[in-house]
Formats: C-alpha cells, sequence, structure tokens
C-alpha cells in the first residue's frame, strides 16, 4: 500500500485525547499491533530540586507545529516503511497532574516490524522540532520549561 493512502493523523489541540478513538483511526484490517507512547503532566518534578507541579500551559503555533508534526511522521514512514498508521497528537491549554499531553501511536502488522522503534523514534522527534512551549506552575511561581534542542540549518 502507498504511503499516501495510510492513515495519518497529526494535530494540536485544546480537547482531550481519546487514545481509542485515534488507534481505531489508524487500524487497518491488516494491523496486528500498536505501540503507543502517553506523556502526562507529572505533579511531582525531579527536573532540579523536586518540586510540585499545579499545572502545565502548553502553547504552539499551530500551522507551523502541525507542519512539523507532518515531517515526524514522513521520516517514520521513510525509516519503517512497514508502519501502517500513525497518530500525532499534542494538547495545548491549561493541564493540570495525571493528564495525558501527547500521544505518539504506531500501528503495523506485528510487534517485531520497529513499531516500538518508531513511536520512540516519534516522540523524541516531536520533541526536537515541533514548536511547542511549555510553562509549569506551582506554588513557588512559574517557569517556561526549554528543551535542549537548537535548530539546524533547514529544520
Amino acid at each position: 500500500m502507498q504511503s499516501s493512502n495510510l492513515p495519518t493523523i497529526f494535530s494540536i489541540t485544546e480537547s482531550e485525547i481519546d487514545l481509542n478513538n485515534l488507534v481505531a483511526q489508524i487500524t487497518l484490517t491488516s494491523t496486528g499491533a500498536a505501540a503507543i507512547f502517553t506523556g502526562m503532566v507529572r505533579g511531582v518534578t525531579s527536573r532540579g530540586d523536586e518540586h510540585e507541579t499545579e499545572y502545565l500551559e502548553y502553547e504552539a503555533y499551530i500551522p507551523m507545529a502541525e507542519e512539523k508534526m507532518k515531517q515526524v511522521a514522513d521520516e517514520i514512514r521513510e525509516k519503517w516503511p512497514v508502519i501502517e498508521g500513525i497518530a500525532i497528537v499534542q494538547r495545548i491549554g491549561k493541564l493540570y497532574p495525571k493528564t495525558p499531553t501527547v500521544l505518539i501511536a504506531c500501528t503495523a502488522a506485528h510487534r517485531d516490524t520497529g513499531v516500538f522503534d518508531a513511536a520512540r523514534y516519534g516522540i523524541d522527534r516531536l520533541k526536537e522540532i515541533v514548536p511547542v512551549w511549555k510553562k509549569e506552575v506551582g506554588p513557588n511561581g512559574e517557569e517556561w520549561i526549554e528543551g535542549d534542542y537548537i535548530p539546524k540549518a533547514g529544520e
């Protein structure tokens, strides 16, 4: 099947992430495996000194973020041609502890096809190149959390 005919979802949303709906959308009759990563808001963060987080506020420049999500999906398909479906979803807005913030799901015919690696690549690459910013708010104030990524030419 051509990759252009394979189900691919990428979106920035303020809505709750519906895992069952997303997996259903990226599942084909030939699908036998789905690898799913979901990131959550932590109520206690150990970055630096351990501290409490009341909530996170996520922001994104949606047109650019969704274009970069498409790039991540394209890269996954290039590296793992057997991947059938891909879903990449990032929530924005005010999110409280234990709330899912991001979801990467990849489907394939079998579990031993690289589907786990593809999902892992998806979240790592999303963190590298998708323009999403988060502000951590806690009892001691607020702080924008910066990543380590510095874009290279053409990224």
